[in-house]
């Protein structure tokens, strides 16, 4: 029996090798992602904490310059908040698009490797048929020698 030979395996490797290319930068992304969140959720912690620090400053002696300053602090606080939630809404859309692209990807893999499916379905059915004509042929022949002997 002859061995199958995917013609277009080259391009197979190709997309397998796209995909992988895919899963990690998704990955990288994910995880950039997730460090975004991360920050973001430590300014929002800052931000409890210097709330605290105000609800603790207008409880005992009322000191205008702290009280100030916690003001001020917070507002920088908000600013970096709104600025680090701008930073993690890129990072999802890049997650989005690595995501999108990964899914690409895969379909022209899995496109791929139903050709070469295919193709190795067409090949066993060549391969079934040959054999066919070939037992069809050596019984005809080995018919044939008999009836020549018998003669």
């Amino acid at each position: 029996m002859a061995r199958f030979r995917y013609r277009m395996q080259s391009i197979l490797n190709i997309q397998y090798q796209l995909e992988n290319q895919a899963k990690m930068e998704l990955g990288r992304a994910q995880v950039r992602l997730m460090e975004e969140e991360e920050r973001l959720d430590g300014l929002a912690q800052r931000k409890e904490d210097y709330l605290e620090e105000g609800r603790r400053l207008r409880g005992d002696a009322v000191n205008v310059d702290e009280l100030r300053d916690n003001r001020n602090a917070l507002l920088v606080m908000d600013e970096l908040i709104a600025a680090q939630r701008e930073q993690v809404a890129q990072a999802e859309e890049i997650v989005e698009q690595a995501r999108q692209r990964l899914q690409e990807v895969m379909q022209e893999r899995k496109m791929h490797e139903r050709l070469k499916e295919k193709a190795y379905e067409q090949f066993v059915r060549e391969e079934n048929a040959a054999e066919g004509r070939a037992v069809d042929e050596l019984t005809s022949y080995t018919y044939g020698r008999r009836g020549k002997e018998e003669q």
